[in-house]
């Protein structure tokens, strides 16, 4: 087995829990826009990977936590167990920093946006902007081509301006 080829065996579960919980925990709560269900996808990727003993490649454990959080709190959304999240939701208490006040309106104005868009631009903007994966990274945790995440991000800037500046977007 050469080094390229190495899993993750020798990381244990509780090593990968305390590296990336947090990160796993804070996508789910940006997409799903409640703790509580955020906590319980937490929960279902961390059973899943005990339960599945999936092969990974030492340094893309994370990117394979997060795919799966994302397919779940994605799922859940489509079951309909999520209502979209209003402005005004205070989602962004995870966010460190002390802010102004017209600084964190704006970032819920800009929350309650990325929330509104289709999955799969909701998909990119967060592993882009809030994980900060580059489009390679993200198009191998999609599985799509690098020239379709760009055109994604790009088509999802496009659709919050619009939505930021009060027009109707479909």
């Amino acid at each position: 087995m050469t080094l390229a080829e190495e899993t993750v065996s020798t990381a244990s579960f509780d090593e990968l829990y305390a590296l990336y919980a947090n990160d796993v925990l804070r996508v789910s709560y940006f997409y799903l826009g409640d703790r509580q269900r955020a906590e319980d996808v937490c929960q279902d990727v961390f059973v899943k990977l005990i339960t599945t003993s999936p092969a990974l490649q030492a340094g893309r454990e994370k990117s394979w936590l997060l795919k799966v959080a994302l397919n779940r709190c994605r799922d859940l959304w489509r079951a309909g167990w999520v209502k979209r999240v209003v402005l005004g939701h205070p989602a962004f208490e995870l966010i460190p920093g002390p802010d102004e006040i017209g600084e964190m309106e704006e970032k819920q104005a800009i929350m309650g946006a990325v929330n509104r868009l289709p999955a799969d631009f909701k998909d990119v903007v967060l592993l882009h902007y809030y994980q900060g994966y580059g489009i390679a990274e993200i198009a191998q945790m999609l599985g799509i081509a690098e020239g379709t995440v760009s055109s994604r991000l790009s088509r999802a800037r496009i659709k919050l301006q619009s939505m930021m500046k009060g027009e109707d977007v479909s």
